[in-house]
């Protein structure tokens, strides 16, 4: 899925879509922050090699210290994040209207329609 969603925000800056790229730039980024892991609980533990530093509390120092741990996310995972931005920017589509906005309104709803296009079985 991440791949489908890259594919289509590349079309969509060639195109110059804004909605479709605001949408899916936001669905990869949620993603992104999907597969961090919280600071205060390490991943699988440091890479070989690292120790700590002496000079920063906590900090690690040496060959791949710089690498972040990153959570694995399965195929369930990435549609249930998409699932999710489609929810919130329906959500907020409601409210918009509610507002008198509808001009906001239907650019969420759009950029919805961008993302539910990647919850559907290809034909």
């Amino acid at each position: 899925m991440r791949a489908s969603l890259r594919d289509s925000l590349t079309a969509a800056l060639r195109s110059r879509d804004r909605v479709a790229v605001a949408a899916l730039r936001s669905a990869l980024a949620a993603i992104g922050n999907a597969e961090t892991v919280p600071p205060d609980r390490p991943a699988d533990g440091a890479p070989a090699g690292v120790t700590g530093s002496e000079h920063v509390a906590g900090a690690a120092a040496g060959l791949g210290a710089a690498e972040a741990q990153r959570r694995h996310l399965t195929e369930a995972d990435l549609r249930s994040i998409v699932e999710d931005e489609v929810r919130e920017r329906s959500v907020a589509a409601l409210e918009y209207e509610r507002l008198g906005r509808d001009d906001l309104a239907e650019r969420l709803r759009a950029e919805a329609e961008v993302l539910d296009r990647h919850l559907r079985p290809a034909p």
